[in-house]
């Protein structure tokens, strides 16, 4: 039931994001305006000891677009609490934890396809980079999708206006951005902020798709990358299920 209730749910929402061409391509248009007018800037700069600075960038802000599209993917259930859809759907016998994950996956497939499109436009660019390593990259971002999109809703549940969501959202993502190294690795800033970076679990998806970009695959930062993303949608997935069943909804 579990599986066919998440397929339905899944089915529904799917549907919903191809009548809506905007969402698809508007989400990715944050990373690309960083690709083309920011990326440039650093050719041939020294970025890491190694890669160039495509494999450097190119990670970061496929992290960054499930950072941010994933975090506000709440959005849409505070909508949809507004306008009854929640009520209705309370008084059916569907799985509670199949109204979650038919949500989570619809966002890990939109934003897994915003992915696609952003790496190829940066091999447009200049990127080179092993197709393992890609792969990889698209890995976590549907991890890293899962997990923030588990937590948003589970936030969205507990807010009523968009009014107190935002600010909440944007007060989570921005320090986790810039601590991160999304933009530029974290080793290029004084000591104090790289041992700070590390305390924010994106740091490690960030360092493990750099190294899957460059062709290192067993390294330390794959490991713990593999661990942290593995972990963190464990907990948000099991965080948002107890949430959507002590809600009902």
């Amino acid at each position: 039931m579990l599986l066919h209730d998440t397929k339905i749910i899944f089915g529904r929402y799917v549907r919903q994001t191809l009548r809506s061409k905007f969402q698809i391509l508007f989400g990715v248009l944050m990373p690309l305006l960083y690709l083309l007018f920011f990326g440039p800037l650093l050719t041939g700069l020294p970025l890491g000891p190694s890669g160039d600075s495509w494999q450097i960038l190119v990670p970061g802000l496929l992290l960054q677009l499930g950072l941010f599209g994933a975090s506000f993917a709440g959005f849409a259930l505070i909508i949809d609490k507004s306008t009854g859809v929640v009520e209705r759907m309370r008084v059916t016998p569907v799985s509670r934890l199949a109204l979650l994950l038919g949500r989570v996956l619809r966002d890990a497939l939109l934003f897994m396809f915003q992915a696609v499109l952003l790496v190829l436009a940066a091999l447009l660019m200049g990127l080179r980079a092993p197709l393992p390593g890609v792969l990889i990259g698209f890995a976590f971002v549907g991890l890293l999708t899962l997990s923030l999109a588990s937590l948003s809703y589970a936030l969205a549940m507990k807010v009523s206006t968009p009014q107190g969501f935002g600010p909440l959202i944007n007060a989570v993502t921005m320090p986790a951005m810039l601590l991160s190294g999304l933009m530029l690795p974290m080793s290029l800033g004084p000591g104090w902020l790289d041992v700070l970076s590390h305390l924010t679990p994106f740091r490690y998806l960030v360092d493990a798709v750099r190294d899957a970009y460059v062709g290192s695959y067993a390294t330390a930062h794959m490991l713990y990358g593999v661990l942290v993303a593995l972990g963190f949608a464990a907990l948000a997935v099991t965080v948002g299920t107890r949430v959507f069943k002590k809600a009902g909804a």
